[in-house]
């Protein structure tokens, strides 16, 4: 039986630039890279960046949903870190107790992710 997911794939068009995004922009821990991949760790999912080894695979990733705890500080400590955002951070669903916020990224590598947050309303 599936017990949950361990790792996803990014591909990326150059290596040291993607390396250096995730690094230094996001703040993710890099465990590993070698001339092909990098591994990060994303508390306790693993994150690889993988030049294509086939054109098959060179195209853009799933959206990742980072969550963070303080949408608002997230948003401006990346943006400070030179994250370019595609939109600010904004109600997405709400449910009798909890708010669902978003802000929308691009990547060096054009992939687009996203970080939110879950927020007690009661």
């Amino acid at each position: 039986m599936i017990k949950q997911v361990s790792q996803i794939a990014i591909p990326v068009k150059k290596m040291e630039r993607a390396v250096q995004f995730y690094k230094e922009h996001l703040e993710l821990k890099l465990l590993f890279e070698t001339n092909q991949m990098a591994f990060f760790d994303c508390n306790g999912l693993r994150l690889l960046l993988s030049l294509p080894e086939k054109e098959t695979f060179a195209h853009a990733s799933s959206v990742l949903y980072f969550e963070v705890s303080h949408i608002e500080k997230s948003y401006e400590r990346l943006m400070k870190n030179g994250v370019i955002f595609i939109s600010k951070p904004h109600l997405v669903a709400k449910t009798d107790d909890v708010e669902t916020w978003m802000a929308f990224f691009e990547d060096s590598e054009q992939n687009t992710h996203a970080i939110m947050s879950e927020v007690l309303t009661k």
